[in-house]
């Protein structure tokens, strides 16, 4: 059977960012571009040019950075959000320009407010004005699993003979079913007279949890892109997993007549520097990327893969990133062992942030004995304090006892200025973030509170995220450390100091794929 090649297009750095509380900043968005890189996937969705000066600034420096892939801006199909797209990605290597608009009855009649041939025109227009700056331009029609077939076709095939050479039909909402979704895939191809000279993409979203599904349906319909994130990152319930449809065409080469340049060796560094960046973990029953992917624990099945490994796993751990073989680092490790090992993690820095990230080692090799892949990734996302940084941890003291109510006591450095308190709570984390509070009086409400171990054993770090919210915005803070309570205020200090910077970001995407 002769394979296709099926593109891959990430993205992680906007859609996956729409999650509330996962806005990444420019140097964030950089590194996981440079991961991607490493993963070989085709096109990376750096962001939405037009949302904001600093959404334009990541779009233009991952533009700039990565040679590999194809570097993509997102836009509406308007002149100025398509000019200010060509200009973030103007130093590109290969630059792509995805145009967007609303195709279904609903989303014109309520949201546009456009009759059906006003939409053909802006599409058209759209395509065209994108067209003036590159050759690659992909055109969506957002909403197209709930769109009318008869004005899917007529929308693409007058976006394909303006130029469009990616056609994306996107399940905006989740709605579809794999039967169905897969028959449209077909249909299209079949009834779109101009379907043969554009490359036909799917972008589905996991409402139903059927993303994936939705996805390789389309796939085993002609479809030749799909739009993905890592750990299916993404709004509401996420998109489909990048490393879901990667391994699922990689391991059932006997269904799908496809193949990717995916580089699967990467794809947990790339899962974990995702979660680490964005405060969102990967539950451990996730396929492929969760710390339970490839554990036995049931007795037959152990003693199956004993015998032999086909038994009960059908790929290897060893394929998607997983080694028995981890590099360990200790407090007699030097700078050169752990700047090796952070390049080989994809990590780049430079002398000062080395520097940085050395005496934060060299602090944790000295609380536990081995230094894992994952402890690193959590020192380089748990990112030392910045000057710019309003909330500053000084000390914390915390009485935790049988039958006394939990105290404690902290010190904020505030504005270059000492503050001092101290509160009671319910437990010692509840006790430390009423400390926080009865100096900082944030006006927060706290939506979420997650605690995970970076590494197993008792004196693994303990990584927690914090989510605020305040006045309609929504941030996660990062924190980690051996002691759970400290990374907990890290956690808290880390969210609000995210507070205290302006939003010049508006939501990327109102009404977006």
């Amino acid at each position: 059977m002769t394979q296709d090649r099926l593109i891959i297009f990430d993205t992680t750095l906007r859609d996956g960012e729409q999650s509330p509380g996962a806005s990444m900043t420019r140097e964030e968005k950089l590194r996981i571009a440079h991961l991607l890189e490493k993963l070989r996937v085709d096109v990376i969705e750096a962001g939405f040019p037009a949302a904001s000066p600093g959404d334009f600034e990541a779009v233009r420096a991952v533009a700039r950075a990565v040679k590999d892939s194809r570097v993509c801006g997102l836009t509406r199909a308007r002149a100025p959000d398509i000019d200010r797209a060509a200009e973030a990605l103007k130093d590109a290597a290969a630059p792509r320009i995805h145009t967007f608009i609303a195709t279904s009855s609903i989303h014109m009649q309520h949201k546009l407010r456009m009759t059906p041939e006003q939409v053909i025109e802006h599409a058209i227009a759209a395509v065209r004005h994108a067209r003036n700056y590159t050759d690659d331009v992909e055109f969506s029609a957002e909403d197209a699993g709930r769109s009318e077939i008869d004005f899917l076709c007529r929308v693409i095939e007058a976006a394909i003979d303006a130029g469009a050479r990616t056609i994306n039909i996107p399940d905006t909402v989740g709605y579809a079913i794999p039967q169905q979704f897969g028959a449209t895939i077909a249909t299209l191809l079949e009834r779109v007279p101009n379907s043969d000279k554009a490359v036909f993409s799917v972008h589905c979203h996991n409402d139903l949890g059927l993303a994936v599904a939705n996805s390789l349906a389309a796939v085993l319909n002609g479809a030749r892109q799909v739009e993905c994130t890592i750990n299916a990152l993404g709004e509401r319930a996420g998109n489909a997993s990048l490393e879901e449809i990667v391994m699922a065409v990689r391991t059932r080469q006997d269904i799908f007549p496809v193949e990717t340049r995916i580089d699967a060796t990467q794809i947990v560094p790339c899962s974990r520097l995702v979660s680490n960046v964005t405060g969102f973990p990967v539950q451990p029953n996730k396929a492929i990327v969760g710390a339970n992917a490839f554990a036995h624990e049931s007795g037959i099945h152990q003693d199956g893969v004993l015998k032999h490994r086909d038994t009960y796993e059908i790929m290897r751990a060893e394929d998607v990133g997983w080694s028995a073989n981890r590099i360990v680092l200790g407090k007699h490790s030097g700078r050169n062992a752990l700047r090796t090992r952070l390049l080989e993690l994809g990590v780049e820095f430079d002398s000062a942030q080395l520097d940085d990230i050395f005496l934060r080692f060299k602090d944790l090799a000295d609380k536990k004995h081995e230094v894992f892949d994952e402890d690193l990734q959590a020192l380089v996302s748990e990112a030392a304090p910045e000057e710019s940084d309003r909330y500053r941890l000084r000390s914390l003291h915390v009485c935790s006892e049988t039958g006394v109510t939990p105290r404690a006591e902290i010190q904020l450095e505030i504005d270059d200025q000492l503050r001092s308190g101290a509160a009671e709570g319910s437990g010692p984390v509840d006790a430390s973030f009423q400390a926080v509070e009865s100096i900082v009086n944030s006006g927060t409400e706290l939506l979420l509170y997650s605690v995970n171990n970076i590494t197993s054993g008792t004196d693994a770090q303990g990584e927690v995220t914090v989510r605020l919210s305040r006045a309609g915005r929504i941030v996660n803070g990062l924190g980690a450390d051996t002691d759970i309570v400290i990374a907990s205020v890290k956690a808290y200090l880390h969210a609000l100091n995210r507070l205290t910077v302006p939003a010049e970001r508006a939501h990327p995407q109102h009404d977006g794929v």
